[in-house]
């Protein structure tokens, strides 16, 4: 049963109740068409010039994809600006958990008209995993000068503000009461801190570490000027910090944190209250 205000259980074409990721993509591909539409916010679609409901453009040409196979508990949103386009504008991937948890794996979301910054590979032009296979240290000093945060290879376009809602609403709409997620980064845990998501794993690290980029801690004495990412003064910043994090700063690899969010009840958590806005 749907609890937001204003919103209602998710029905199929029938009338029958949908419960999760997977009951939807049990439908036919026009009603799970539908279905997913609703998590496209509307000033993505007009960037893409898309009008009227369609996910194609005026030349016919489809530019939103999306794979939700049947049998399956999870659902992927592509969005490109041109259909043989390598870069998405909006990714998007949703699982059912096994404890009836909406997990947003991914959502990643660029500017198609910004610069791009080859974060995502190594020196060697290899998909790097998000660095774990090898690090691209001039594009990542390109990026962190650019105002990027670790693993961005485009400026955004500042639409997760009203993307989350909209997957509050969805998640709600299924009768699910929890959002799940893994921030890949210090930056990703501080931006979801916003929206209200609370700690299944790694309050304690997200509190040690702002603990210890106070002066004197352990990380503040790291900022020694030895990297680009370790210069001092970053420790002020989401940013300065997670690049100091990216570059190893901390005795172990930043993993392993999970986070939570209630539907309709965000948690006020701010794990690094002094922080100052970045200029970007």
């Amino acid at each position: 049963m749907a609890i937001l205000p204003h919103n209602s259980q998710l029905l199929d074409a029938a009338g029958k109740p949908l419960s999760s990721i997977l009951a939807i993509n049990r439908l036919d591909e026009s009603e799970k068409e539908e279905i997913y539409s609703r998590l496209l916010p509307h000033r993505l679609l007009d960037v893409l010039g898309l009008t009227g409901g369609s996910l194609m453009n005026s030349d016919g040409e489809r530019l939103i994809t999306i794979i939700a196979p049947k049998g399956l508990p999870l659902v992927r949103i592509e969005a490109r600006s041109k259909p043989d386009d390598g870069v998405t504008v909006f990714f998007l991937e949703l699982s059912d958990t096994q404890f009836h948890q909406m997990e947003l794996s991914f959502c990643i979301i660029r500017d198609p008209g910004a610069a791009r910054y080859a974060v995502d590979v190594n020196e060697r032009g290899e998909n790097n995993w998000f660095a774990s296979h090898g690090r691209n240290v001039p594009e990542e000093l390109r990026a962190m000068r650019a105002g990027l945060f670790p693993n961005q290879t485009h400026h955004g376009l500042q639409l997760f503000v009203t993307f989350f809602p909209l997957l509050e609403r969805f998640t709600d709409s299924l009768g699910i009461q929890m959002i799940v997620a893994e921030p890949l980064t210090y930056d990703n845990a501080i931006r979801y801190e916003k929206y209200g998501f609370d700690y299944l794993r790694g309050k304690r690290l997200m509190l040690e570490i702002d603990r210890e980029f106070q002066s004197g801690g352990k990380l503040f004495v790291r900022l020694d000027g030895s990297t680009p990412f370790r210069m001092p003064g970053m420790e002020r910043t989401v940013i300065g910090r997670s690049w100091a994090i990216h570059d190893g700063i901390m005795d172990e690899p930043w993993d392993e944190v999970q986070i939570y969010r209630m539907i309709g009840a965000p948690a006020g958590i701010n794990t690094f209250p002094g922080r100052e806005e970045e200029k970007r």
